[in-house]
């Protein structure tokens, strides 16, 4: 090798160049130093571009695994409901039997002189006496209507309990509520006074549970 070519590689050489670079004036810089300089210049710039580029792609991967979390969970709740679609639809006919069961317990409007009739002959079997039995103005729900029935009756204690246990093993929905008891003002036999509200029920079939029923239809069909 020459004297010419081993100097060209002198790496003390190099650095006594590095350390006498004119920083204003580049073109004086020797072969080498430009030559590092710019490889240096293009690995910054890889590196720079390369990470850009990967944060830009990870947070796209990031979206991307929580879009397919999403639609896994949604996937797995849907074939879970349609796996279990005929366990649903028996328990949906067993409420509706259910429904119409408690529905033949309501009493129709023909039926309350009937309803009547029992509670005044459980009361007369438990021992009391009444004094009166008034049916109340209609009350109008949802999807039911509650007719209450004011009843004043005289006995003790124990003729009381008999005559609500009786009332709520009717066949038809009675419930009993707001009721007083004090001694009776003018009775010389020492009974009670009881005045205690019974509520009986029917199931509503007219224009407000209609609309209410109409409704309910609207919502689901627009769903």
């Amino acid at each position: 090798m020459s004297e010419n070519a081993k100097k060209g590689f002198d790496f003390q050489e190099l650095m006594e160049s590095v350390q006498n670079l004119d920083p204003n004036n580049y073109g004086s810089w020797p072969m080498p130093v430009k030559l590092v300089l710019a490889a240096i210049v293009f690995v910054v710039v890889i590196v720079l571009g390369y990470f850009l580029s990967v944060t830009g792609d990870y947070n796209t991967l990031a979206t991307h695994e929580r879009k397919e979390s999403e639609l896994l969970s949604d996937f797995e709740s849907k074939a879970f409901k349609a796996a279990n679609l005929d366990q649903y639809r028996a328990q949906l006919t067993e409420m509706e039997n259910m429904f119409g069961s408690l529905l033949d317990q309501l009493p129709k409007k023909t039926e309350v002189p009937g309803l009547l009739e029992d509670i005044t002959h459980t009361g007369l079997g438990s021992g009391l006496e009444f004094d009166s039995i008034e049916l109340g103005t209609e009350v109008e729900e949802e999807f039911y209507a509650r007719l209450p029935i004011e009843i004043t009756v005289l006995g003790d204690y124990h003729a009381f309990g008999s005559f609500v246990g009786g009332v709520a093993a009717l066949p038809r929905i009675v419930t009993l509520g707001d009721f007083t008891i004090a001694p009776k003002r003018d009775a010389v036999t020492g009974l009670l006074e009881m005045t205690i509200t019974a509520n009986t029920y029917r199931y509503a079939s007219g224009k407000k549970a209609a609309d209410k029923g109409g409704k309910r239809g609207g919502k689901g069909g627009r769903k």
